[in-house]
């Protein structure tokens, strides 16, 4: 009976082994690293799409005629809210992603707008969501170079002779990276700029 156990036990260690030689674990990791990577950007998109409402109303109190700008800021901000993205399916990677494009064009349009109210720009409250705004413009940045980083790592692995036949053996295979156009993007944060520094007309 103890014999069992013991061949059955050196059985288990030399499969874990060879698993170990085999990349699985080194898989592991890297998948895991591209999961924590990701939700990192959702965290930082939805720190944008938080202090939208703020920024909307502020500008409101000061330009309450612009209201088509409003109109699409949050309908922007709403379209990304009801997609249900998955990392792993690039169509719906691709869908989140022109949502997000669209939310930062709205956001540039209503910026544009306050260019029109030196009094909005001197505002303290608006001064200070400028600076959360930008600051969450340049993590976002941070976030996704550093989700197509790890991306481009795992890919690299579940590609590489003899750990693409594990890969192969428990499923995993490359993953969808964001778009050409974004990748180049991707290294500078969008200019957010509500003209604070110029002095207020007369």
């Amino acid at each position: 009976m103890l014999s069992r156990w013991i061949i059955r036990l050196s059985f288990l260690l030399t499969a874990l082994s060879t698993l170990s030689a085999c990349g699985y674990n080194d898989i592991q990791g890297a998948d895991e690293t591209t999961k924590s990577a990701w939700s990192e950007v959702l965290n930082q998109y939805q720190r944008r799409a938080d202090l939208i409402p703020n920024l909307v109303n502020t500008v409101k109190g000061f330009a309450d005629q612009e209201k088509e700008v409003f109109i699409r800021v949050t309908e922007a901000r709403s379209k990304v809210g009801q997609i249900q993205v998955n990392p792993s399916d690039p169509e719906s990677l691709k869908k989140f992603e022109q949502a997000q494009g669209e939310v930062g064009s709205a956001l540039s349009r209503l910026l544009v707008v306050s260019e029109n109210y030196p009094q909005l720009k001197s505002d303290a409250n608006f001064r200070d969501l400028q600076a959360q705004l930008e600051g969450t413009e340049n993590r976002i940045t941070v976030a996704r170079k550093r989700y197509i980083d790890t991306i481009q790592r795992y890919n690299v692995l579940v590609r590489q002779f003899p750990v693409n036949l594990t890969a192969m053996v428990f499923g995993y295979s490359v993953k969808p990276q964001f778009s050409v156009e974004n990748e180049k993007a991707i290294s500078t944060a969008p200019k957010v700029d509500f003209g604070g520094s110029k002095a207020p007309a007369k």
